[in-house]
């Protein structure tokens, strides 16, 4: 052998490519693996089995929706790992309409109330596009006061269409699933996809609640090189909540005030402490918070404008964006301990909007007369001018709780 052939040997040992099969998608242990959006949410629950069997408990899978874009192709996908699935004890059946679909999800956690149960809990996954998120509401309210089994769990895919490419209307689901007391879990890209539904299912099952999952064609449709050991994420659970004695799970009997109370009380304060014990936080130089998408899209942004390692921004991200009342989310926004809390929800919202809407700031003359100084030190080019009043109807036809603080009128 010659000193060139001696020297190209070990280079190319080192280059040799590692074997691998199309099914590695669904067979691979752990490593390093390339998955579509899709095919990661069809991995998800075979991975929810692995950290189950792992843990030595027995659960089985049950996934049941309605196709619709962008989770047009979920189904197909989920037939053509038919075999895969089987042997994870993962039942696919697809549903009749969105409600029948949620309705079998639901039944699949009343595993274990009765004798004759072969698993611990049954895992579950409804899928659908975000008007079957709408025509589903009845079923999500009632199957998440009910409550999920402690070693089952319930994901609610929503396929949201921003941008109406491919539907009648724009949507998104997040006010839907807010409605039904329902957690939403945000995801940023494929990794998410596997890592915070992994971590959904675990708060699923520490609540008792139904945790939406929110999907958007750029990211089911995209793909990327993503790890998939089961036992990649380090669950806490959290040590700030005391549960009650009887926990927060499904039950029988069970009567609707009583689910009612314990949803609105106990179940919300556990959302709240899992997502503190188990938040991912990112902090730039400008207080901001948003979910993980937004968050992915501005660190990109950040990047670009302040240059290489290097961000204007300070942000929380958080892949969960509901409950938004988190611990770590009102320190950021309040500045420290001891602020009082944002104001919250989708009436508040329509309160501020109004409140700008009727109550202008008033001209700058008016308001430093307001502050005590005197008027002589506006520019003279705005003296000349006469100071506007605040835009509203008459005192009169406004309540009193409605006018602007500022308002003299």
């Amino acid at each position: 052998m010659s000193e060139a052939d001696a020297k190209a040997a070990p280079r190319e040992a080192q280059t040799k490519l590692a074997d691998v099969s199309i099914d590695d998608k669904y067979t691979l242990p752990s490593g390093r693996i390339y998955l579509s959006g899709i095919q990661a949410l069809v991995r998800l629950p075979i991975l929810q089995y692995e950290r189950d069997k792992a843990a030595g408990v027995r659960t089985g899978g049950f996934i049941s929706g309605y196709r619709g874009s962008p989770l047009g192709m979920y189904d197909h996908a989920l037939w053509r790992a038919k075999s895969h699935l089987k042997a994870h004890n993962i039942h696919f059946q697809p549903g009749l309409n969105e409600d029948l679909a949620a309705t079998s999800v639901w039944g699949s956690q009343q595993v274990g109330m009765f004798p004759g149960a072969k698993v611990d809990g049954v895992f579950g996954i409804w899928y659908g596009k975000g008007p079957g998120v709408d025509r589903s509401v009845d079923v999500l309210k009632h199957a998440n006061s009910a409550g999920t089994s402690r070693h089952g769990g319930v994901l609610a895919f929503a396929g949201d269409d921003h941008g109406c490419q491919s539907s009648t209307l724009a949507h998104q689901s997040e006010q839907i699933y807010a409605a039904a007391l329902m957690p939403i879990i945000n995801p940023a890209n494929v990794q998410d996809y596997l890592d915070l539904g992994l971590m959904g299912f675990a708060l699923s099952r520490y609540s008792g609640c139904w945790v939406g999952f929110k999907t958007i064609a750029e990211t089911v449709e995209s793909g990327a090189s993503i790890h998939t050991d089961p036992s990649r994420i380090n669950i806490v659970t959290p040590t700030d909540f005391e549960m009650p004695p009887d926990g927060l799970n499904i039950r029988w009997p069970d009567a609707p005030l009583v689910q009612e109370a314990r949803l609105h009380g106990p179940r919300m304060q556990a959302v709240a402490a899992f997502a503190r014990a188990n938040a991912t936080r990112s902090h730039r130089h400008r207080r901001q918070a948003g979910a993980a998408r937004h968050h992915h899209d501005r660190q990109g942004l950040s990047r670009r404008d302040a240059g290489p390692g290097r961000s204007r921004h300070r942000q929380f991200s958080r892949g969960g964006a509901r409950p938004a009342r988190l611990q770590g989310g009102a320190h950021l926004a309040a500045g420290g301990a001891g602020r009082a809390p944002l104001r919250r929800g989708i009436a508040g919202r329509a309160r501020r909007r109004g409140e700008a809407r009727l109550h202008r700031r008033p001209a700058r003359a008016h308001s430093l007369q307001h502050a005590g100084r005197p008027a002589g030190r506006a520019s003279s080019a705005s003296a000349t001018k006469p100071a506007r009043r605040c835009c509203h109807p008459p005192t009169s036809s406004i309540p009193r709780w409605w006018r602007a603080p500022s308002c003299s009128a």
